[in-house]
């Protein structure tokens, strides 16, 4: 397969002023995409310097500071990418908080102020997006989710939590979008950016770009992609295909402690491993082992 062409494309990019989200933006232009470059911070790491980078290349951009959060954002993007470009083909999902603190210790407040912008933030302008690409034949979308959201990870929990959802709200709308040509695939990457470079070990902090992930991106929104439901971690200029996995089914008896279900889980684990594609097959493979 030849290299990126992403000429005569657009597409919007949530977070795009700064870390990864401005990467995305930069590379996807640089292949030819005209971009919306979105980013609520009018101030510092602005979106609208980063379409003018753009620009300043030969490239075409528009910054947009909506606050993803907004319920209105998704369609606001979404008009302006047709007013601006006449077309949208794909959605990178970038926009992300966190407010790190031990969970005992989270306010219920700073809990859904994390949710309010990296769950339905990036729904809402997912769904948005999928609303036109369904409706004009297909396209490419994108969710930045974390491996915070795939293993857990102390003193993150809302962010957790958040990316967590993101994986799932990926899987379950590539299910839904495939047969319209809506392909939708989410990436888990490792990056020195604002957000992390505090805990970001100094051995690490050069070598973990966000530059380094931005082809992965890009080979996702191409219009010849096929995947549809992965879910990678990339870094480095490396990644890794990940998997929900279920273990082998195996009876629990009439009377169980905390011994034995330790055991079972065990021989669960020493069983077959099962992937599925939905809820719903995991459920049938289930069910068809243990009824009668």
């Amino acid at each position: 397969m030849s290299a990126v062409d992403l000429t005569g494309r657009a597409g919007i990019v949530t977070g795009g002023g700064k870390g990864l989200g401005r990467a995305f933006a930069l590379h996807l232009a640089s292949l030819g995409a005209a971009v919306v470059v979105n980013n609520r911070n009018r101030e510092v790491d602005s979106a609208g310097r980063v379409a003018a980078e753009i620009t300043a290349a030969g490239g075409r951009a528009v910054a947009d500071y909506s606050d993803v959060a907004d319920p209105h954002a998704g369609e606001d993007l979404v008009a302006l990418a047709l007013r601006e470009f006449g077309r949208l083909d794909f959605c990178v999902t970038s926009a992300a908080v966190s407010a790190p603190a031990m969970f005992h210790k989270t306010s219920l407040e700073a809990f859904a102020a994390v949710q309010a912008v990296n769950v339905l933030g990036t729904a809402g302008v997912a769904a948005a997006a999928a609303r036109h690409l369904r409706a004009a034949g297909g396209g490419r979308i994108v969710l930045v989710a974390s491996t915070a959201g795939l293993h857990g990870e102390p003193t993150v929990s809302a962010y957790a939590a958040s990316k967590g959802a993101v994986i799932a709200l990926g899987r379950t709308i590539a299910e839904e979008g495939a047969a319209r040509g809506v392909l939708t695939n989410v990436l888990l990457p490792y990056a020195t950016t604002q957000m992390t470079d505090a805990g970001m070990a100094e051995q690490f902090r050069d070598a973990m770009t966000a530059d380094s992930v931005a082809p992965v991106v890009a080979a996702l929104v191409d219009p010849r992609g096929t995947l549809n439901g992965e879910v990678i971690v990339a870094a480095n200029g490396s990644l890794r295909a990940t998997a929900t996995i279920e273990w082998g089914t195996v009876r629990v008896p009439a009377a169980l402690d905390p011994e034995g279900l330790a055991g079972l889980l065990a021989a669960s684990r020493a069983g077959k491993p099962h992937e599925y594609r939905t809820a719903q097959d995991a459920f049938a493979d289930f069910a068809g082992e243990t009824m009668p």
